[in-house]
């Protein structure tokens, strides 16, 4: 296998993910923000094996329907606690909220190569997918709770 190829480029963008979330996690003085980022990215560690684990392999899937259902919880606590924006946001209200959303962006194109693995027969395990996709809704929010008071919503740019 290539480091080119689709699986190393999936497996790749999560572990990039990964540390962007220890960025996060080392910025935060929030002790709860701390152990809700430690989590995602211990969970990282089986959607890694996941994504890495050939598909003749008699292994069984890590990514299960109980972590799905871990995620959902946190993620509804969450959506019920944060103000949701009415407009746009650019990310970049506080430097943890900044490098969440920065970490929810590589966890998209982490998403978007698990996809193209699973069109080519690679990825077996379909929760995958949806536990990547769902972090990355659960990021937005989490980076939306962080910048509270200091969410920059888009505004007309007027060039003189």
């Amino acid at each position: 296998m290539s480091k080119s190829d689709s699986a190393p480029r999936a497996y790749g963008a999560l572990d990039e993910a990964v540390s962007i979330l220890g960025i996060a996690r080392s910025l935060t003085e929030l002790e709860g923000l701390k152990e809700q980022v430690l989590w995602l990215q211990t969970s990282c560690f089986e959607v890694g094996a996941d994504l890495a684990t050939h598909p003749d392999s008699t292994k069984r899937h890590r990514v299960t329907q109980e972590m799905m259902d871990e995620l959902d919880r946190f993620r509804d606590e969450l959506e019920a606690v944060t103000p949701m924006p009415k407009d746009f946001v650019i990310p970049g209200g506080t430097p943890v909220a900044a490098h969440l959303d920065h970490a929810r962006t590589v966890f998209r194109r982490c998403e978007q190569e698990a996809v193209g693995l699973m069109h080519e027969g690679f990825l077996r395990n379909p929760l995958v997918i949806t536990w990547l996709n769902r972090v990355s809704d659960t990021l937005w929010l989490m980076a939306r709770q962080m910048e509270g008071d200091a969410v920059i919503p888009r505004r007309k740019v007027v060039v003189s």
